[in-house]
């Protein structure tokens, strides 16, 4: 892979003000058919041409602006998020490798995300306390399952509310009402509200076109495709016992029940909970196995 830097082809995006200019200018960039994008990539990979990589760069802007609209919620001006969700780009383009067969599209939200999380997690202190994966699972999630649940009041949640998304993110119930609590300052601003008291512009403003992009509507069709591969794939690291229990307890639309399997199997139902949790500690890693393998992760600079 050539180690050439990839140019700053990027139209300036200076603060708050400008951010509008930026979304309309990065419309104008074309987005690649996969013939066009493979050859551009191979001309970068293999020959560190610069013009193959701004082009590879400037057509998937929009894809980094849309994927930091959905980060909107912490606070954060959305300038910088699309600026941190950038150089995620970047990193992903210089090291796509076209020949595995994916979309750049697919390959590069993952460095996208990862960056946006990352200078997100660096900006909030409430999370410098403490950010095991655990934890920003539950940092980057607690809104969309509040969203789910309809769970906005003010205050603490209600306690179903906090058993359910304990459960479903596999926290406990205290750190869910802790980062709730600490969350809970920031608020969700309301798209109709001014971004500046003195101006008129409001949040919904800074939105692009909420229509979804052909190289957004691709990498998540890709994305799922191929997280439904590594999930089969990983199952196989499973023994029969740990594929049922962990399909019964977390990959149906209706989990079973411990007293449920543990009826099954004739084990106690905390030996139960111990095999799912010995089960998807196993899945975990040969999915993540399995995805470096296939490039598909980002690794160290």
């Amino acid at each position: 892979m050539a180690s050439g830097n990839v140019p700053a082809t990027i139209p300036a995006l200076g603060g708050e003000q400008s951010l509008n200019r930026y979304l309309a200018e990065i419309r104008k960039f074309p987005l690649l058919q996969p013939e066009e994008e493979y050859m551009l990539a191979k001309r970068f990979q293999d020959h560190g041409d610069p013009d193959a990589a701004a082009r590879l760069v400037t057509s998937h802007l929009r894809l980094v602006a849309k994927i930091a609209m959905g980060y909107r919620g912490y606070g954060l001006p959305v300038s910088e998020l699309i600026s941190e969700g950038n150089i995620g780009l970047m990193q992903g383009v210089k090291k796509f490798e076209a020949d595995r067969g994916f979309r750049l599209a697919t390959y590069a939200m993952w460095w996208i995300r990862a960056s946006i999380q990352e200078y997100i997690l660096r900006s909030w202190s409430l999370v410098k306390m403490g950010t095991t994966a655990a934890q920003k699972k539950l940092f980057f999630n607690l809104r969309r399952m509040k969203s789910k649940l309809d769970a906005f009041e003010e205050g603490d949640l209600r306690p179903e509310h906090v058993a359910k998304i304990a459960k479903d993110l596999g926290v406990t119930e205290d750190e869910v009402t802790s980062m709730n609590r600490r969350m809970g300052h920031g608020g969700d601003t309301s798209l109709n509200s001014a971004v500046r008291e003195d101006g008129e512009a409001q949040w919904q403003d800074w939105l692009v076109d909420e229509d979804p992009l052909q190289d957004e509507r691709l990498a998540e069709t890709e994305e799922r495709h191929v997280r439904h591969g590594l999930l089969v794939e990983g199952m196989d690291a499973l023994n029969d016992r740990e594929k049922h229990i962990l399909t019964e307890r977390r990959l149906t639309d209706d989990p079973k029940t411990l007293e449920e399997l543990s009826q099954v199997y004739g084990v106690s139902r905390e030996r139960v909970r111990q095999i799912e949790v010995r089960a998807f500690d196993k899945l975990q890693k040969a999915m993540m196995k399995l995805a470096g393998g296939k490039g598909l992760l980002p690794q160290p600079a």
